[in-house]
């Protein structure tokens, strides 16, 4: 398995990644994070534009996508995190919209780690209903640090630090 940056041919196979992933939260208790509809195709690509937006790839097939961007400061929701504190100052690397195929096994764990190798310093936040990244993340070595909230969503997301 290898990562690389998405491109816009890439687009219609990370909406099916995406639409099974909506799926698979639905059946595990976690209907509203990501809703109908989330992450639009007019966001998908405009991260692939930007550069953010990065794929999953065994031999000629994608399995995973997810939003990648490191910096300081980058994202602007995490400089208010209540009941806690973030682990560390500093430069960090984000992660968001982690997803994978079906059925597809090691995928989202192997995501996390070429993110951490990139900048040694990784922020996440995920739905206080979303058990399986919870788990995902504690299993890859981050800690739980507090609450942050998201703009475009009123409720509060458990934010998490490597």
């Amino acid at each position: 398995m290898f990562i690389r940056k998405a491109t816009v041919q890439d687009l219609p196979r990370l909406l099916e990644i995406y639409q099974t992933a909506r799926s698979f939260m639905a059946q595990n208790g976690n209907p509203k994070q990501w809703g109908n509809v989330w992450p639009p195709a007019e966001l998908i690509k405009q991260n692939i534009i930007d550069g953010t937006n990065y794929v999953c790839q065994d031999n000629n097939e994608i399995l995973g996508t997810f939003f990648f961007r490191f910096g300081k400061d980058i994202e602007p929701c995490y400089n208010n995190i209540k009941q806690g504190a973030w682990l560390k100052e500093g430069p960090y690397g984000v992660i968001h919209r982690l997803a994978s195929a079906e059925n597809k096994k090691g995928i989202a764990t192997f995501c996390l780690s070429w993110c951490f190798e990139q900048c040694g310093h990784l922020r996440a936040d995920t739905h206080p209903d979303n058990l399986p990244m919870h788990r995902l993340l504690l299993k890859c070595g981050f800690k739980y640090c507090g609450l942050i909230n998201i703009e475009h969503d009123d409720m509060p997301r458990l934010a998490f630090e490597k």
